[in-house]
């Protein structure tokens, strides 16, 4: 199995940090609105009442870490998950579990998932690459043969979330696969404008509310 580090160029490093500096700046009016919007609805909603953030430890370049989030979930389904590793997701999948702003506001848009901007300012993210999953998840694909998301900077979007309709995991583990060796063998430029290109089909994907919908 082959451990060695996939390369973080100085570039790519650069690009994350000047990019989602400006990109806080630029949708810091969305911020304001989901602020009103979860404030009004934990004003209104006694159930939807709890933090602001929502942590899950993911793994990044083979290290764990606190992926920030918004909270689309109501305290009380995330209750029923103590004890057990964080994972969103499944939670997600039923909208009994959701808050009214994550219903209406949060998880169309993918709102839920602007927090994680100041991740990638931390140094647990990248802007693109394959997405962070939680430790678990990464041991059985480790153990299915695929040990990349412990070798490479994971991302805040990917190939594989500007591609919708796909449904097979096999689908998502090709195209990080193609992203993983253009890290290893790309130049820092070409790399970063092909970042630039995901970005933007990112940018046009949260415009056209292509995220859940109940």
């Amino acid at each position: 199995m082959d451990l060695q580090p996939v390369p973080y160029p100085l570039a790519k490093w650069l690009s994350d940090k000047v990019l989602a500096g400006a990109l806080l700046l630029l949708l810091s009016p969305v911020f304001a609105v989901v602020y009103v919007a979860m404030a009004l609805d934990m004003l209104f909603a006694r159930r939807d009442r709890g933090p602001w953030l929502y942590r899950e430890r993911r793994i990044s370049s083979g290290r764990e870490f606190d992926l920030l989030k918004f909270r689309a979930i109501r305290g009380d389904a995330l209750e029923r998950q103590s004890g057990a590793e964080a994972h969103a997701r499944l939670l997600e999948a039923d909208p009994g579990n959701l808050t009214w702003a994550g219903r209406r506001i949060l998880k169309p848009w993918y709102l839920d998932e602007l927090p994680q901007l100041f991740n990638v300012l931390r140094g647990d993210l990248s802007l693109v690459g394959p997405r962070p999953w939680p430790p678990s998840m990464v041991g059985d694909q480790v153990a299915a043969g695929y040990d990349y998301r412990n070798r490479v900077m994971a991302g805040w979007t990917g190939p594989a979330q500007v591609q919708k309709g796909i449904t097979e995991p096999a689908g998502y583990t090709e195209l990080d696969l193609g992203y993983v060796e253009a890290c290893r063998t790309w130049s820092g430029a070409r790399l970063v404008r092909h970042d630039l290109g995901i970005l933007w089909q990112t940018v046009r994907v949260l415009a056209r509310g292509e995220g859940l919908q109940y």
